[in-house]
């Protein structure tokens, strides 16, 4: 791989986690497509980390994720499981048959008006059959086929997006979509409800070797492969289906990072007991098993609790978004995801997945809580030093792995990510004489600033950080949530006057925190109150009470690693 990218192969294990990685690689396309003229320090980031190479069948170059995306019956609409890129129309050779034929095709899912638009702007259908893709001006890609000036971009609508591809800009590899056929996504038959179910998938071995054979093809062609990310539902049968997806990966790749991030979707309703008992047993079962064979774990949510206990969805001062919708609540997700996974995709000195997860997960602590403070707020004419102290000894994040308010408890590790500031207002311009209103003030790096205010924050915690001037892309499809960005999203400013944010600034954060204890211990507490036997589908999915006790028991010890006090000075 040109430029020796440590390569990381992207597993997409659900339909939320479909939803969170669509905005993910959106993003990511976004920030390829920027013109490097417009880029003050271009290749902050390298793309070969996510992305591979390749050629279509008439030698057409291709830049396309290195991913694996399982989902279930119906779950695509209008995307094809092979996808759109390698599409060959040579393959309807002629049927040699000549007796009767009749021919029974499934009624089409009408396209997505966006990706209509989409279609005419990214590529054309030439009149040769082929489909080929307009150049991306980073030098990715093929060469341009039109010099039509493409469109203004327009945004779903919520009411339009049914699942995750009505919005996908990003063209996959016929070896990225692997379909489940024996559940389906719509309807109350046939569902992917329970962790055991998705146990029993990766145990079948038609679906085994079509996982198998698709990792062998990505990860033969790395040259340093440095791990695996799994983008991972927790909340239903996809949470067992993960874990036995990372214990084969664990199983067949040792040594190789394993980082896995558990999503849930947004806030549940008390109306629907039997879906939030299954949802806590999946997340529990889930956490446990995916902390036995990944390096890391991270559950990520907007919601306040991962068990019963009902809690508002978690506030941010500068977005405006529905809880309840699933294309508002992974576009969030998404941002603190491409800031907090910026460690290990760096160009220059990176951390690997492996090392990242060795500062966090010491002792134990595999598990780990996320926070973004999404847009970092910023006012015209402040300094980063003047933002920080403005902040005061408040947590600077909002929590995202739903473990309730950090305020006051420990943290014993953490990975912090600053980016998109203008390098102008990394440190403090104060004229010579003034006195410096805090020893922030006094520091002559951005990367100074940010590390010292970290010790302020945590004084024993092990620190790493990392400053970048490269904003996170939130260009269309990005769903309308800002409420005071200038254009660029550079700091707050009066309501834009009709012009979509392009990018903005994000602070993100991993920690090992003593949270998790609280958290890991309320889960325990809840499933003692479980009965198995009055969920009699959950036990027929292979789960026994005697899987239960031992669940509970490896939750009390995982709680456990996270003892050490809940304020700061024990």
């Amino acid at each position: 791989m040109a430029g020796g990218a440590r390569e990381v192969l992207t597993l997409q294990l659900g339909h939320f986690a479909g939803f969170v990685g669509a905005h993910w690689w959106n993003q990511q396309d976004a920030a390829l497509r920027e013109p490097a003229d417009a880029r003050e320090t271009p290749g902050e980031l390298c793309p070969d980390v996510l992305y591979r190479t390749g050629r279509t069948l008439h030698g057409q170059e291709t830049y396309t994720p290195r991913l694996i995306v399982m989902d279930l019956k119906g779950s695509l609409n209008s995307l094809k499981q092979e996808g759109g890129l390698y599409r060959d129309t040579q393959q309807d050779t002629a049927i040699a048959w000549e007796g009767k034929l009749t021919t029974h095709a499934e009624e089409l899912h009408p396209k997505n008006p966006y990706l209509q638009d989409l279609l005419s702007a990214e590529g054309v259908l030439c009149s040769d059959g082929v489909w080929r893709v307009k150049s991306i001006p980073s030098g990715k890609g093929p060469a341009p086929h039109t010099t039509a000036t493409p469109s203004k971009p327009r945004i779903p609508t919520e009411g339009s997006i049914q699942v995750w591809s009505d919005f996908l800009r990003v063209h996959l590899h016929p070896r990225s979509i692997c379909m489940i056929q024996k559940y389906n996504h719509d309807g109350e038959a046939s569902r992917l409800e329970a962790f055991g179910q998705g146990e029993s998938v990766l145990k079948e071995p038609r679906y085994q070797e079509e996982l198998e054979d698709r990792l062998h093809f990505y990860v033969e062609e790395c040259d340093y492969l440095q791990g695996f990310q799994i983008l991972c539902d927790l909340h239903d049968g996809f949470s067992g289906l993960g874990a036995k997806a990372s214990e084969l990966l664990q199983d067949e790749y040792t040594g190789r990072g394993i980082v896995t991030w558990g999503l849930l979707p947004g806030p549940y309703s008390l109306r629907e007991p039997q879906k939030n008992i299954y949802r806590l047993l999946n997340t529990a079962f889930g956490l446990v098993h995916l902390s036995a064979h990944s390096s890391l774990v991270c559950p990520l949510s907007l919601g306040g609790s991962l068990g019963l206990r009902l809690e508002p969805p978690v506030h941010f001062p500068h977005l405006h978004y529905d809880a309840t919708l699933p294309f508002h609540c992974s576009a969030i997700l998404a941002t603190a995801l491409d800031t907090v996974t910026v460690p290990y995709r760096l160009r220059s000195s990176p951390v690997s997945m492996a090392h990242l997860a060795d500062m966090l997960n010491f002792s134990g602590k595999k598990v780990v809580t996320a926070g973004a403070t999404i847009p970092f707020p910023l006012v015209p004419n402040q300094s980063l030093p003047d933002a920080l102290v403005q902040l005061g000894g408040a947590t600077p994040w909002t929590p995202l792995s739903a473990c309730g308010d950090p305020s006051g408890t420990r943290c014993f590790a953490q990975s912090v990510v600053l980016r998109g500031l203008n390098r102008a207002c990394h440190t403090s311009q104060l004229p010579p004489g003034t006195p410096a209103p805090s020893v922030l003030h006094t520091c002559t790096t951005g990367e100074e600033v940010l590390a010292r205010y970290l010790e302020q924050q945590q004084p024993a915690a092990r620190s790493s950080s990392h400053l970048l001037l490269t904003p996170c892309k939130v260009a269309p499809p990005y769903p309308h949530l800002f409420s005071s960005l200038s254009q660029q999203g550079s700091g707050l400013d009066s309501p834009p006057t009709g012009a979509a944010v392009d990018s903005i600034p994000v602070l993100g954060a991993l920690c090992s925190s003593s949270s998790l204890d609280r958290t890991l211990g309320d889960l325990a507490k809840e499933l003692t109150k479980v009965d198995l036997r009055r969920w009699a589908s959950f036990m027929e999915a292979g789960v026994e009470q005697g899987d239960l006790e031992e669940l509970l028991q490896e939750l009390r010890s995982l709680a456990q690693c996270y003892q050490g006090g809940d304020s700061l000075g024990d």
